[in-house]
């Protein structure tokens, strides 16, 4: 059969449907990372515990998700990256319905830690994409599923927020609960099973080693303006991930299987690519962190606009509504000029949202303009994110290269998170009984997102500007696979 048929599934099912029903996934598992974010001051009071509890409600999330993201796309590789979609949603309706009856503190960090656990359906479904549609549709497609992990955390925003001041919070989670099971019910009838298979032994101590050095990363990361960065928690456990890393590393270059192909991941399109991710997600989070409290702050700084939580959110989804818009324009882009063009394109454009943000700040149109250009940019590079990594490593790796790059993307937001605490607390004001940011603290923050976003594009710029040739032939077969190794 000639490269270029179509698969049987292919021919059976919709490319459309396939990808409204993948990318409606993807916007509902990257809610998660921001749903209670409108709950944060009242979630101590919510879960009747300390703040430095409560906190955890957020921690657990990103780190089940950095864990469970490159596990998920190993076993999708291995067995079936539809089902590990819908186990992914299966963790996420089991965690919503988990918090939804639950006042307990402990009940809710373990349904968010569960909620967390479904991350790995997007790059699990950038990969079916890839096995499954035609080549000439999979740039764009893929151009859009890449574009959900802005989209639902940015649109997500103001509608959790609408729903926390005007009704009972467990509500966020139903409301979660019943997202999850339309997801899954539509995986089930219009998602085709990928053909494509990289059978073998699951690489369980590889997956021990990686969970273990990630939540010792990025624990101190996220809990060390709490901690104190200097104390004997954040430093202990930096420097355990430190050892914990290195033999990890070892261990995967002696594995016959493993979890993660170090050699595949060193090559310099992949580790290029993978460098760029952190520093494109300390951009995306970055203004996340930042516009929201700008805009909260009251009219009294001299600079803050007294906005709502509801109000903040509608300011930022403009900016995620665009990532979607612009996703034939980063396949058009992709097509003609490459994915590395793309990304630096994407980069420029952050670069230029930041700067221009930087000097205006004062009328909430000035900042949705602002939020709306970085949007834009982000939708663009993280479009190019997945050709660059389908376009250097075998398709049988497809769901466990692409897991791996949204963890990078994961860890630039929790380094974000970490600089612009520390620069927003280290930079404040008195206001009444209170300390809040300076202007001259958010001007530093955006400066920082525009230094980060020119970071990547200096790395982007080394990135080969030619993939193989054979990164988009069609997938072999699972019947052409070799048997499984017992």
């Amino acid at each position: 059969m000639p490269s270029s048929a179509p698969s049987v599934t292919e021919t059976s099912r919709s490319p459309r449907m396939i990808l409204a029903v993948l990318a409606f996934s993807g916007i509902v598992v990257s809610l998660m990372q921001t749903l209670v974010v409108p709950l944060i001051h009242a979630l101590p009071a919510l879960l009747d515990t300390d703040t430095a509890t409560a906190s955890w409600v957020i921690t657990s999330t990103l780190l089940a998700a950095a864990a469970v993201t490159p596990v998920a796309g190993r076993l999708g590789d291995m067995f079936s990256k539809r089902r590990m979609i819908l186990i992914s949603m299966a963790f996420l309706v089991a965690g919503s319905v988990m918090c939804a009856l639950s006042d307990s503190v402990t009940a809710v960090i373990v349904g968010r830690a569960l909620q967390g656990a479904a991350t790995g359906a997007i790059p699990l479904g950038i990969s079916i994409l890839r096995d499954e549609l035609p080549r000439e549709k999979v740039g764009g497609a893929i151009s859009v599923m890449s574009s959900t992990m802005g989209v639902g955390g940015a649109v997500g925003m103001p509608l959790a927020a609408f729903t926390a001041q005007n009704y009972n919070w467990h509500m966020l989670f139903w409301a979660c609960a019943v997202l999850g099971t339309l997801v899954a019910a539509a995986v089930a009838i219009a998602v085709p099973e990928s053909s494509v298979r990289n059978p073998g032994r699951f690489d369980y101590l590889g997956a021990i080693g990686l969970t273990v050095g990630l939540v010792s990363l990025l624990l101190p990361i996220t809990k060390g303006a709490d901690w104190g960065w200097t104390s004997l928690p954040t430093l202990g456990l930096l420097g355990l991930s430190v050892v914990v890393f290195a033999a990890w590393v070892v261990t995967e270059l002696r594995t016959a299987d493993p979890l993660v192909d170090l050699r595949v991941s060193a090559s310099r399109p992949v580790l290029l690519t993978n460098a760029a991710s952190i520093l494109t997600g300390f951009a995306m989070y970055a203004t996340s962190l930042t516009v929201p409290q700008l805009l909260q702050l009251p009219p009294e700084t001299g600079y803050g606009l007294g906005q709502s939580m509801v109000m903040a959110g509608l300011c930022m989804a403009p900016g995620g509504i665009v990532m979607m818009l612009l996703s034939p324009v980063s396949a058009h882009l992709t097509n003609r000029y490459g994915p590395r063009t793309t990304l630096m394109a994407g980069t420029v454009v952050i670069a230029s949202g930041y700067l221009v943000g930087a000097g205006l700040m004062n009328t909430m149109w000035q900042i949705t303009l602002v939020a709306t250009i970085i949007g834009a940019g982000i939708g663009v590079s993280y479009a190019a994110m997945p050709a660059l990594i389908m376009g250097a490593v075998p398709p049988k790796e497809t769901a466990a290269a692409n897991g791996l790059n949204s963890l990078m993307r994961m860890i630039g937001t929790s380094f974000a998170s970490a600089v612009m605490t520390l620069v927003l607390a280290g930079m404040t004001m008195p206001l009444g009984p209170t300390e809040v940011p300076t202007h001259k603290a958010f001007v530093v923050t955006f400066l920082i997102g525009a230094g980060a976003a020119l970071c990547a594009l200096l790395v982007a710029a080394f990135i080969p500007p030619r993939v193989r040739p054979d990164a988009a032939a069609t997938p072999v077969p699972a019947a052409a696979e070799p048997a499984p190794a017992h």
